[in-house]
């Protein structure tokens, strides 16, 4: 039971499915193949070496939906009639799934200590904390902000389309109403209203009725010194929410302002 705990520990705490995995390690006699079975897993770092195979196949099978990628994404797997090493280190992801693995593990004993819970009372960190079936995990923020580097406004907004198609009922990316109405506020406060207003429109295509991009909205508009669309936007967020009391008050001030 306690070994069984360390593993559940370990893969809940795993970064990348790497470490290493079931190349096969010659038995005695030189047939390098156990009878009645495949061979045993070798070179394993981080785990028990004599951890079941079982165990092993299913911790990996984890990590890899976490991660969101395929055994070769860290391992030699080139398929039937290709080369097959899941026990080589030459791959540069499977090093760092290793220092990841004993980072979270260190982090995961860390922090009852740090926020006063016991242990089993604790949340502990797994690879899909961050993860959340990206290899690389960028939030959408993150995402669309360097595609805006690279392409322009419209050519991050085409981007979002396809992160929408492909990752929508997922945990990948924030897709919810927030999510752009984040990128706006930050196109605000880098003084890019014009990028504002194409993100919050893009939130409107697909949550019409949120009342706070609305009221974000207004925020754009009037960094254009457009009071006319700033109060069109405002009027619209009380009338999808009059319990926006914000969006009340803000409505207000600018129709109070000479």
């Amino acid at each position: 039971m306690k070994r069984l705990s360390w593993f559940v520990a370990v893969f809940a705490t795993a970064a990348i499915a790497g470490a290493a995995a079931s190349a096969q390690a010659p038995a005695a006699g030189g047939s390098g193949q156990r009878a009645g079975g495949p061979p045993p897993p070798s070179n394993l770092q981080v785990m028990p070496k004599d951890i079941p195979r079982d165990q092993l196949i299913a911790g990996m099978q984890t990590i890899a939906q976490a991660l969101g990628v395929q055994c070769n994404y860290c391992h030699v797997q080139e398929g039937r009639g290709g080369r097959n090493d899941f026990a080589t280190d030459e791959k540069p992801a499977k090093k760092t799934a290793r220092q990841m693995m004993i980072f979270a593990r260190e982090l995961n004993e860390k922090l009852p200590a740090a926020i006063g819970k016991a242990p089993n009372e604790t949340t502990r960190v797994g690879c899909v904390t961050c993860h959340r079936g990206l290899a690389i995990p960028e939030t959408l923020q993150q995402t669309l902000a360097r595609s805006v580097t690279q392409k322009g406004l419209e050519g991050a907004i085409a981007d979002y389309r396809t992160l929408r198609t492909k990752y929508t009922g997922t945990m990948a990316y924030d897709l919810s109403e927030n999510g752009l109405i984040t990128m706006g506020q930050a196109a605000i406060n880098a003084d890019r209203a014009d990028n504002a207003i194409g993100w919050l429109n893009l939130n409107l295509e697909f949550y019409p009725k949120s009342s706070r991009t609305y009221q974000v909205l207004a925020q754009a508009y009037q960094k254009k010194n457009d009071k006319d669309n700033a109060i069109k936007a405002l009027e619209k967020a009380v009338e999808l929410d009059p319990n926006n009391n914000q969006a009340k008050q803000q409505l207000q001030q600018l129709k109070g302002q000479n």
